[in-house]
């Protein structure tokens, strides 16, 4: 067999070298306490005694971006959608107090585009850059027959660390604490089945039309606007001694499904919806798909990226710390006894 044969199946093995070398100055952007190794190991290595950690649980945390990709990839948009990869896994374990520590992505093609993948991943740095966490290895395979030429998938996977003692699991939830809402950027990385749907069946409406809801944007760009990353604002509220009881990221299921997982038995989240105003885009969203309450409280985050329950004595001093920290904050319910996990209260006239 000759030395093009896998080339002539497919595989750009130069290409792919190539793409190493692209992306390094990327990734050595990311560079934080406890990485040991660089890109092109058969293991990722990182120390975590070096980043000073006493008694440290791991978390981890993976996710994709699901079909968000595919507005991505039909509009040439390609330098945000890792920022979303990020997001979607360090804003999971952040809800558990939890420093991001080091990311992994995958990146999946059909035919290697270099100048597309390295668009991708330096995303995929940016993101961990803004997160603090260091990206210290991936894989990209190119899969002829599997994805069609132009398409891809990408997912990730991180690894933080907490303080044993400093865990936040929601055991401490209790009635009378406060939930504060944190505004998202958008819809996220979620509910882009339903999103795509509407935008493609809406007579004389496009990708290229200008955004409905964004200043001086196409649609694909207000729409692929990334996932907001909360990390650094979290960790610093933390800082308040006993204050945060329990955090819950608002992604697929919204807040009818993500609430409950951090509440204990017996007790319910009582949400005004009126509370905060809905962002442009879901407005448009509701009027264009003939949408319902429901499938705002259960399909899209309705303008609420994570929800933060403490305890109401801390309350100012959190609203403080996470505006002086840049995000925009809303106090939207309390903590009350019941057998119903998630109240939504006035969604008809907040969501119709």
């Amino acid at each position: 067999m000759s030395e093009s044969a896998y080339k002539d199946a497919g595989v750009d093995i130069e290409a792919a070298a190539q793409l190493v070398e692209n992306i390094k100055p990327h990734i050595k952007k990311t560079h934080r306490s406890g990485v040991m190794s660089g890109i092109g190991g058969f293991g990722a290595l990182f120390d975590l005694k070096d980043t000073g950690y006493k008694d440290p649980v791991l978390v981890s945390g993976t996710d994709g971006v699901g079909t968000k990709i595919k507005l991505a990839i039909d509009n040439g948009i390609h330098d945000t959608i890792g920022i979303d990869a990020v997001a979607m896994c360090v804003n999971d374990i952040i809800v558990q107090g939890a420093e991001p520590l080091f990311f992994l992505d995958y990146f999946a093609t059909g035919k290697l585009d270099t100048g597309v993948a390295e668009a991708v991943i330096k995303g995929v740095a940016e993101g961990c850059a803004l997160s603090g966490c260091a990206l210290i290895g991936g894989e990209t395979a190119e899969m002829p027959g599997l994805y069609a030429d132009g398409d891809y998938d990408l997912a990730g996977f991180s690894v933080g660390a907490v303080e044993r003692k400093n865990m936040i699991t929601g055991e401490q939830i209790a009635e009378g604490d406060v939930i504060l809402g944190l505004s998202s950027s958008g819809l996220h990385s979620n509910g882009f089945s339903l999103v795509r749907k509407i935008i493609e069946g809406t007579q004389g409406f496009g990708y290229d039309q200008p955004s409905a809801f964004g200043q001086k944007q196409t649609m694909a760009e207000a729409l692929l606007t990334p996932t907001r990353l909360y990390v650094k604002s979290i960790l610093e509220a933390l800082k308040i001694k006993d204050a945060i009881h329990g955090m819950a990221h608002i992604t697929g299921g919204g807040l009818i499904e993500n609430v409950p997982r951090v509440l204990p038995e017996g007790l319910s989240a009582e949400i005004d919806c009126t509370s905060w105003e809905l962002p442009p885009v879901f407005k448009w969203l509701i009027k264009a798909g003939n949408l319902k309450p429901n499938d705002m409280g259960t399909t899209l985050n309705a303008g609420i990226g994570m929800v933060v329950i403490a305890a109401a004595a801390h309350k100012d001093a959190l609203i403080k710390s996470f505006e002086d920290s840049g995000e925009t904050v809303y106090e939207i319910g309390k903590i009350t006894k019941g057998d119903e996990p998630v109240i939504l209260n006035n969604a008809e006239s907040a969501w119709s």
